[in-house]
């Protein structure tokens, strides 16, 4: 038997299930009992439906515990199965070197090009290298300058986004945190090369859209994208981070959500169960959509990317001024904090 993803709270129901499978297709293989295979079979049949039945429509903050399992495709496993001739690139030649960013050059499906993301690490000490995703500036600063080898030799640029926000902690604040995501987000604004970024997780505050101010924004189908953490939201607007759940449906953090208001350009499927189910499956879906958008981008100048790119986020903007102002009023029972 494959070893299986870890199961979320809200899969107990599945989780017995498979544990039932698991006990009696040891006792097939013992007994060969032609009934207990018929037996196992069943149950398959039912453990499929079920999942099929409880993802069919997942609340947001489901949606958010799914994109934050740790089986799900990290940045090293899409260059893996994605990128050729990969070479790391590392430093960011103004202080030092931060996992939080990966980054370097390779060919995508034979194109030239740079690609960086945010890496989570699986296992205790990688989680601790990279930081958990949570980039310090010299990430950004990092990111910074593999953008600007990009356009040096005209490069097409992908970023993976997978992080719960930029490092919040002091020595990132006294290197400048605010002002490397700044420049960062500056420097994917500017390029003059075709960029396509793909929220893979989670897409949390300025930490993510220091690398996703791209040409075209694609997004996991499980997959959220905000401003700050529902537990983060719900702490500031309930005073209690017991009320994430619903925090996270009021901000519209979903993929379904963020293609409405233009916020992102594509939703991505993932495999029944979501993409920590079918790694490969989900990797290989994310590649075709990033292969089509860098298609549509291509034939452009510089200056026609450059054109491209700042009428999407002119185009967020008029989206969200014609909703209407109740859909967007926060809830009847948040605390309202005197500004005095």
């Amino acid at each position: 038997m494959s070893e299986r993803p870890a199961f979320l709270d809200f899969e107990k129901p599945i989780a017995d299930l498979e544990k039932k499978i698991d006990e009696l297709t040891i006792t097939a293989e013992k007994s060969g009992a032609k009934s207990v295979r018929t037996e196992v079979a069943k149950l398959r049949q039912k453990a499929n439906q079920a999942l099929a039945d409880l993802y069919q429509n997942l609340d947001p903050w489901r949606r958010t515990q799914v994109a934050r399992h740790p089986d799900r495709p990290h940045f090293k496993d899409y260059v893996e199965e994605l990128i050729t001739d990969y070479v790391e690139l590392a430093g960011d030649r103004k202080f030092g070197e931060d996992a939080a960013i990966l980054g370097g050059l390779g060919r995508f499906r034979g194109r030239r090009v740079v690609v960086l993301g945010h890496e989570k690490g699986r296992t205790t000490p990688q989680r601790l290298k990279h930081n958990f995703g949570m980039a310090r500036p010299e990430g950004y600063r990092k990111a910074v300058r593999l953008m600007d080898i990009a356009e040096k030799f005209g490069l097409s640029v992908i970023t993976f986004v997978d992080t719960a926000g930029a490092y919040p902690g002091l020595d990132a604040e006294a290197r400048g945190q605010a002002e490397a995501i700044a420049r960062a987000t500056e420097r994917c604004l500017t390029l003059g090369v075709p960029m396509v970024s793909v929220i893979t997780g989670e897409g949390g505050s300025g930490g993510a859209v220091a690398i996703a101010a791209a040409n075209c924004v694609l997004m996991l189908e499980n997959s959220i994208y905000s401003v700050i953490s529902p537990e983060g939201a719900a702490s500031i607007l309930y005073r209690s981070s017991d009320r994430a759940k619903d925090a996270a449906t009021a901000m519209k953090i979903t993929a379904a959500d963020l293609l409405g208001f233009g916020v992102i350009d594509a939703i991505i499927p993932e495999p029944l169960g979501g993409a920590h189910r079918a790694r490969a499956t989900a990797i290989n879906s994310v590649g075709n959509m990033i292969e089509k958008s860098l298609y549509q981008l291509d034939g452009l100048n510089s200056q026609a990317v450059r054109a491209h790119r700042a009428e999407r986020f002119y185009r967020i903007g008029r989206t969200v001024a014609e909703i209407s102002a109740p859909e967007l009023s926060a809830p009847e029972d948040v605390t309202h904090i005197n500004p005095t």
